[in-house]
């Protein structure tokens, strides 16, 4: 069964839908605090097409801390916070997005995957439907065990400020 996203930076929500249209799923996310932006080192999240180039973190445990797209060998925790205030903590799954429109967010300047821009798990305090993130997609840790676990590589994703 074909799926695809859409990610609305306005309601900062995420919404799964089948390939007839139907939602199958509809999510509280937090985009970019800095709003909607495509160059690199802007910290915004980009808008626009885009596909999920690599899934990352299938098996591993709820709030699995990740650096650099492997786990650290850290679980999340209120002590592991205290201890790393002002962390960007990327958690349990990654969803790595990839540009689908040269110029816009693919290649050079404005590439969605060379800023390492991914749909993933934040801790549970984290504020969710308000814009918080460096211009990653945040997602509370079991929703997105299971959108992970519902959409496969290459899943198109559309990114829109409405």
């Amino acid at each position: 069964m074909s799926v695809h996203i859409h990610i609305s930076i306005a309601h900062q929500t995420l919404t799964l839908f089948d390939g007839a249209g139907q939602a199958l799923g509809h999510y509280s996310v937090s985009t970019a605090t800095k709003g909607a932006g495509e160059l690199c080192d802007s910290y915004c999240t980009p808008r626009g097409r885009h596909l999920i180039r690599a899934r990352i973190g299938a098996g591993q445990a709820e709030n699995t801390v990740f650096v650099a797209r492997r786990p650290s060998g850290e679980v999340y925790s209120p002590e592991l916070a205290a201890a790393f205030p002002g962390r960007d903590w990327i958690l349990t799954r990654i969803l790595w997005l990839s540009g689908c429109e040269p110029e816009r967010n693919r290649l050079g300047q404005v590439d969605t995957m060379r800023r390492y821009i991914y749909i993933h798990g934040c801790p549970d305090t984290a504020t969710l439907g308000v814009p918080g993130s460096h211009g990653c997609i945040r997602m509370r840790n079991a929703d997105v065990i299971e959108l992970f676990d519902r959409v496969p590589i290459y899943t198109s994703v559309e990114i829109s400020e409405s």
